[in-house]
């Protein structure tokens, strides 16, 4: 059977096998875990403090994560890598896009997954992922004094399929088993425990907002079964971003346009303070060298609130859009939790109430550690310690294949509910026909041109038969992980074949809101194009079959009938180049019924000829 990006995890664990939940974040990561007492989660710490920086530095003897990395920013900014998460299943187009500010090398190679540049190695974020991955499995063992390799890791809910895998595999290169991937958002609303015990459903809106990374999911949470009924957010906007926001203020403001590469990691940490310093106080001041000189950074609350505005707006934007995806009202929002440390900041609480017109919002858990212990709750599921919690979750966008005419056959409807299992059957379109491509795209538009190609594979070896006798049986299934299998099957015969692929890079969430943009702008005029090509492919069809019919039955059909039928059949040919749909149709009515006799002959001779020498009660 062939099939595209497998990589499942066992989905199995052994008794008394530690299982630990991992929020690999974009600036920070957190390792949490279970207590046997209580069955409650905590986050693991090191030194008291559960947050491990998501930093890599590449020293001349050995490879420095997490704080040790941090203190080298400044001192070597080039061999320290940091929001590694924001490269995950990208290429360097899709990166160059969003003016990504980083202090290391980034290698430019347009068609291909981005790498970094480190002295003269070369490293996948995969690679610099497994690093962080590593030093969390690390720490875990060593706190729990026990060999760790199952884990859960969360991920962004617009994580794409590259992504997604990309995270799988960073794991596997850890050496850890990753028996699930699931949604951040998903992940806090396990943490909270929402509507565990409550028989009416409970909706909740999950606003997470961490340093690189923004989702909003909307679910719905009845007795422990949580439904995510629509999901948006940009997977290049956090904190990150309102500290580079604030550097470049403060270049404006001091005068200067260009700084080496370690007075940019200074502007950029003291940025990071700023903003967190702010959250508690009105007025941040301090003196800096830069260029060798000594300059004063002063911000005020104020001042940052204009510098965040237009950063803020563009999370509400998209809370606007799922609420519209999902059908709700802002009065119909029961919850609404505030996940991630940029979501301190008082301007971001204060929009999120306003958007959500509430006086309070669930923030009870420490904000940077609530993902990871969401992540600790379901490794807990997993090991079949609590049987009362189950995830459904959703795809962003719809899942199919292309069909005669270059048309968008849905296998997999955007927002539908995953795990999830479909199945359709298809034939072939030309006589002995013995391969079938199967080119599956993602996208809205009826227009296979107008979407996505996700990959493509052949179903070799199809026995030869007429057109429209073979069975193929396609299917399409998204596992809990939300990555795509697809499979293909001549079922007459048995036929099969084994083809793994996956995607060069991912779709970015930018990308994503064009297409859904697009299919709605396009709306009529797709359906009129689908129309015409689905006239035209069924009229194709049957200009073949009535030539194949007067080529095979000559000496039956009369000259005249047969100089009125190939008469209809140039018609047909003509209205098709026309794009004349109705024509089209009103055309095909009239064929139809001028070889009507003919077919009812030929019907008639075939039953008389299986019925010679049977006798009939």
């Amino acid at each position: 059977m062939a099939k595209i990006s497998i990589d499942l995890g066992s989905g199995t664990i052994e008794k008394n096998v530690a299982v630990i939940g991992i929020d690999l974040g974009t600036t920070n990561s957190l390792i949490a875990s279970i207590r046997e007492t209580d069955r409650t989660p905590y986050c693991i710490t090191q030194d008291k403090e559960s947050i491990v920086p998501s930093a890599i530095h590449f020293a001349e003897d050995k490879t420095l994560v997490g704080k040790d990395a941090i203190n080298k920013m400044i001192e070597a900014p080039e061999k320290t890598i940091y929001s590694v998460k924001r490269l995950m299943g990208k290429s360097y187009k899709d990166v160059k896009q969003h003016d990504l500010e980083v202090n290391y090398q980034i290698i430019d190679e347009e068609d291909k997954l981005v790498k970094v540049r480190v002295g003269n190695r070369f490293y996948t974020p995969i690679e610099l992922s497994s690093f962080i991955l590593k030093e969390l499995k690390l720490i875990a063992e060593q706190k729990l004094n026990q060999t760790i390799n199952k884990v859960v890791i969360t991920v962004p809910a617009y994580f794409n399929d590259a992504q997604r895998q990309a995270t799988r595999d960073a794991g596997k290169l850890a050496g850890l088993d990753v028996l699930r991937i699931i949604n951040e958002p998903t992940a806090a609303s396990l943490a909270y425990g929402l509507g565990l015990n409550s028989d009416e459903p409970i909706t909740v809106a999950v606003y997470d907002l961490g340093g690189g990374t923004f989702d909003i999911s909307i679910l719905t949470i009845q007795n422990g079964i949580f439904e995510v009924l629509s999901t948006n957010g940009n997977t290049f906007l956090g904190g990150d971003d309102f500290d580079y926001a604030i550097s470049n203020f403060w270049k404006e403001e001091i005068g200067i346009k260009i700084l080496n590469t370690s007075d940019k990691q200074v502007l950029r940490l003291h940025a990071e303070r700023a903003k967190k310093a702010l959250s508690k106080q009105e007025q941040y001041k301090k003196f800096v060298v830069l260029n060798n000189r000594t300059y004063t950074l002063s911000l005020d609350i104020v001042q940052l609130n204009k510098l965040i505005e237009p950063l803020i707006s563009r999370t509400i934007d998209s809370c606007k859009s799922a609420l519209k995806d999902a059908e709700l009202s802002v009065e119909e929002i029961e919850e609404v939790v505030m996940v991630g440390g940029s979501t301190r900041n008082i301007a971001v609480k204060e929009a999120v109430k306003t958007f959500f017109n509430r006086s309070k919002i669930e923030d009870t858990f420490n904000p940077d550690e609530v993902v990871a212990l969401g992540a600790a709750v379901e490794a807990d599921i997993l090991a079949g310690n609590r049987k009362d919690m189950l995830l459904l979750d959703v795809t962003p966008l719809s899942l199919g294949i292309e069909t005669l005419g270059g048309l968008m056959d849905v296998m997999i409807p955007r927002n539908n509910k995953i795990p999830s299992k479909f199945k359709k059957e298809y034939t072939t379109s030309v006589d002995g026909q013995i391969n079938l491509q199967i080119n599956v795209f993602q996208g809205e538009r009826e227009m296979v041109a107008d979407n996505r190609k996700l990959g493509e594979f052949i179903l070799k070896g199809i026995p030869a038969m007429p057109a429209g006798l073979p069975k193929v049986e396609v299917t399409f299934m998204l596992n809990a992980d939300g990555i795509l299998q697809v499979s293909a099957e001549e079922l007459r015969s048995g036929t099969k074949q084994h083809i793994e692929m996956k995607p060069q890079y991912g779709i970015s969430d930018e990308d994503i809101k064009e297409m859904l943009k697009k299919s709605l702008d396009n709306a009529q005029e797709d359906m009129d194009q689908r129309s015409i090509v689905e006239a035209s492919t069924e009229a194709n069809q049957l200009v073949y079959a009535t030539e194949k019919f007067l080529k095979e039955n000559e000496s039956l059909v009369k000259e005249t009938d047969a100089a009125v039928i190939k008469q209809h059949s140039k018609n047909i040919n003509k209205f098709i180049r026309a794009k004349d749909r109705d024509s089209i149709v009103n055309e095909m009515e009239l064929l139809n019924l001028a070889t009507k006799k003919y077919a009812e002959i030929i019907m008639d001779q075939s039953i008389s000829k299986a019925l010679k020498g049977k006798k009939i009660n």
